[in-house]
């Protein structure tokens, strides 16, 4: 399940505000220019789908972002928890960045957590299957896949050599919870 908490960014142990409610998570993030929406697949994904597959799936709305925001690439990223290099993966997003263009994922399968920082606010989004966020070029954030990593998402881009993140070096990321993501625990 979706959900969205803020916090102080001097008090990473209070949230301020939670909330798993898709409407709600919208309207909250919207307030700081972050988009939030649910996607429905066209047809069923099954385990171990390619990714043509899955970006048959949601062609339309792949389509309709795309042109809306000026997307010209798009990919499709899966990590699971026996990845050899999912330590490795997992390092590279711990720390606060801030990207040149909108990052904006969408959630086939499993989930992840994306920690955004706007002025003395922390928002903490739980992504999970049929999420879709995009986060404004230029936002502080940092992202969690957890020790056991299991997700499947679409990747969009506005230029075709993709993430290239702009570390900002300060310690704030290691200050709030890591993801501990409750179903790749239960499998």
């Amino acid at each position: 399940m979706s959900r969205l908490r803020i916090f102080s960014d001097q008090a990473p142990e209070t949230p301020e505000f939670t909330s798993h409610d898709g409407d709600e998570i919208a309207r909250e993030l919207a307030k700081i220019g972050v988009h939030f929406e649910r996607w429905q697949a066209s047809q069923p994904i099954e385990a171990g789908a390619t990714p043509e597959q899955v970006l048959a799936a949601y062609r339309a709305d792949i389509d309709r972002i795309s042109a809306e925001r000026g997307f010209t690439t798009v990919d499709v990223i899966s990590i699971a928890p026996d990845n050899p290099k999912k330590d490795e993966l997992r390092g590279k997003f711990l720390d606060e960045h801030f990207h040149k263009e909108d990052e904006v994922r969408f959630f086939v399968d499993g989930s992840g957590l994306f920690t955004l920082h706007v002025g003395d606010k922390v928002y903490e989004i739980e992504c999970v299957k049929d999420d879709l966020i995009a986060v404004p070029d230029g936002t502080t954030h940092w992202f969690d896949m957890g020790p056991e990593p299991r997700f499947v998402a679409i990747r969009f881009f506005e230029q075709p050599d993709g993430w290239i993140g702009h570390f900002t070096g300060t310690d704030i990321a290691q200050k709030f919870p890591r993801y501990e993501n409750p179903a790749a625990a239960a499998v």
